[in-house]
């Protein structure tokens, strides 16, 4: 999923195992009446996104400087996902950043400030839950839940409680390019639970997602301390449970830097970096990142971003991964409704599924602005190609998809 830098966009990582090596079903081909309901499906969604005009804000303030605020998105997609052999085609709700509803408080106390965050998605149904063999969509779950966040900020920093962003939530997904609103360093957001098809025709039990991760820092139920800004950096440091699971009784600990900063000649640059520690409950070892990740946008509108992770996994017979990311892209105002946004990236990742496994991964999109309907429209292509001794084709994606935000 894309990234702001708080809160983060968090894309889903891969996988942690695989299924045994079987020959799986083939998928039905679509006929002719499952296109035009695709196709009906696709306008029906566009119209609801790009007809509702730009509201008004949805604020209420009190005479003593606070308010509450709801806020929300709606992000439909059309994706296309080609495996080398067949296609198959969804409108759904693209996981890049899914539709969330939202309230936010904010309420001065003397020098500090009290805020009160709630957020969910909307458990429609996801990018992240189909594939060759079909779909299986969840609804709404509480694993939706974004955001119950209590925070405290003052001179001093800022204290928060509640589920919400760790310290690495954003730390890999740092960019300051508008095209950054498609593509990113998580390459899988469309695609994730696709299988690989080897060249001899049959389905692998190796996904996309497991092939590629930026490893970027999750929500958790957390506490979380940030440091004031100090000549564009700030710190922070967080411990945290994955509370909205009953299956997940890990530890979760992290810290992380952040630097931002306008220069002269209006160049921005934006950078951060953050380590984190999964510790295992059940003894079998601790899982510990490091990602960083850069971004400098010049006033001509020409941007540059990179990012870079390694994955230390002390897990029995586990492999630890390691990639790198670099974007290219440039944005300016051609048409009267809003800036465009164009840009090219490349990933390259490591040891993801097994020692020696290698993934490719590259793309290209185009971002329009549309200012009188608060809306982000876009078209991506997206290629991955996985190597691990054995053959496989490439997986490619289209994606011609519309954010509204409100």
């Amino acid at each position: 999923m894309n990234a702001e830098l708080e809160p983060g966009i968090i894309g889903n990582a891969g996988a942690d195992e695989h299924l045994s090596s079987i020959k799986l079903k083939e998928p039905s081909t679509v006929n002719d009446m499952t296109v035009n309901y695709k196709l009906t499906s696709l306008a029906a969604a566009f119209a609801a996104t790009t007809a509702i005009p730009a509201a008004a804000e949805l604020k209420y303030e009190n005479n003593t400087g606070g308010y509450v605020l709801l806020y929300g998105q709606l992000h439909p997609a059309l994706i296309s996902v080609d495996d080398g052999e067949d296609t198959e085609t969804r409108v759904l709700d693209n996981d890049l950043s899914n539709s969330r509803v939202g309230l936010e408080l904010l309420q001065p106390f003397g020098n500090n400030d009290f805020t009160f965050r709630l957020e969910t998605g909307l458990g429609l149904p996801n990018s992240s839950e189909w594939n060759q063999l079909g779909t299986d969509f969840s609804g709404w779950t509480r694993e939706d839940i974004r955001h119950v966040d209590f925070a405290l900020a003052g001179d001093w920093g800022k204290f928060s409680a509640g589920q919400g962003s760790m310290v690495a939530d954003g730390a890999a997904e740092v960019d300051l390019s508008y095209v950054g609103t498609a593509l990113y360093s998580f390459t899988n957001d469309e695609n994730g639970g696709f299988f690989y098809r080897g060249t001899d025709g049959f389905l692998s039990d190796i996904t996309v997602g497991d092939s590629s991760s930026n490893f970027d820092g999750a929500r958790r139920g957390r506490v979380r301390y940030d440091t004031p800004e100090f000549s564009g950096f700030t710190a922070g440091l967080a411990y945290g449970q994955n509370i909205l699971s009953s299956s997940d009784d890990d530890d979760y600990y992290d810290v992380g830097l952040r630097y931002n900063n306008t220069f002269g000649g209006g160049v921005e640059f934006a950078a951060a970096i953050a380590y984190s520690v999964r510790s295992a409950d059940d003894g079998s070892g601790d899982r510990k990142d490091t990602i960083g990740s850069a971004s400098v946008l010049l006033q001509s509108g020409l941007s540059f971003t990179v990012a870079a992770g390694t994955r230390d996994n002390d897990a029995d017979g586990a492999s630890d991964p390691n990639y790198f990311y670099g974007k290219i892209a440039y944005e300016d105002q051609w048409v009267s409704w809003g800036k465009t946004g164009i840009g090219i990236d490349y990933y390259s990742g490591s040891d993801f599924v097994n020692d020696g496994s290698s993934t490719d991964a590259w793309g290209i999109a185009v971002v329009q602005r549309i200012d009188s309907i608060n809306t982000d429209a876009y078209l991506k292509y997206r290629n991955h190609d996985f190597e691990d001794g054995a053959s496989f084709d490439n997986n490619e994606a289209w994606v011609l998809g519309a954010r509204w935000k409100f």
